[in-house]
């Protein structure tokens, strides 16, 4: 191996590079030149040049389409957030609505309730003005009736004392007679 590297370095020595007429195969220019050519009539014959472009004009095209499908991406993009711009401003509307139709709900309840606590007030003043009327007359009954008891009592003491036993016999007869009448 060190051999074959060591005669391929000899022999591709610059010094014996370029030596000779131009249009000899000894020349290695003239030699370069020619398998260039060569080299490129291959391609041109394969039409490698074509391939390439075909290649590349494909490659534009993938490229192409992809920036259109972003710009209608992007599109599409600004006319979602568009939407949820407006339905997030609807949605805004729609609670500040709910929340004033809330406070005014709540405005004519507290009102509501006022009334409600006034009529509440004045049926227990009125149910206490009565308690109060219906004790007071209770009170009047009762200094009546206390009056009476004590008006009857001091009366049967007074006839008590001044009557005598036959008044008293045929006062209890004319009582009974008087009842067995009203119950007859």
């Amino acid at each position: 191996m060190k051999k074959l590297s060591l005669a391929l370095i000899l022999a591709a020595s610059p010094a014996m590079a370029a030596s000779g007429p131009f249009f000899s195969l000894r020349n290695t220019d003239f030699v370069v030149t020619i398998a260039f050519l060569l080299f490129v009539g291959v391609l041109f014959y394969f039409k490698v040049p074509a391939l390439i472009g075909g290649l590349l004009d494909k490659r534009a095209a993938g490229i192409k389409a992809d920036l259109d499908e972003a710009r209608a991406l992007r599109e599409e993009a600004r006319s979602i957030l568009a939407s949820y711009e407006r339905k997030q401003k609807e949605v805004q509307d729609m609670a500040d609505r709910i929340v004033e139709t809330a406070k005014r709900e709540a405005q004519a309840a507290a009102e509501q309730a006022k009334e409600d606590l006034k009529a509440s007030i004045t049926r227990r003043l009125a149910a206490a003005e009565d308690q109060i009327a219906s004790a007071e007359a209770a009170a009047v009954r009762e200094v009546r009736d206390r009056a009476i008891a004590v008006a009857v009592a001091a009366a049967s003491d007074l006839i008590a004392k001044n009557m005598t036993a036959a008044e008293r016999g045929k006062l209890v007869e004319a009582s009974i007679a008087e009842v067995e009448a009203k119950l007859h």
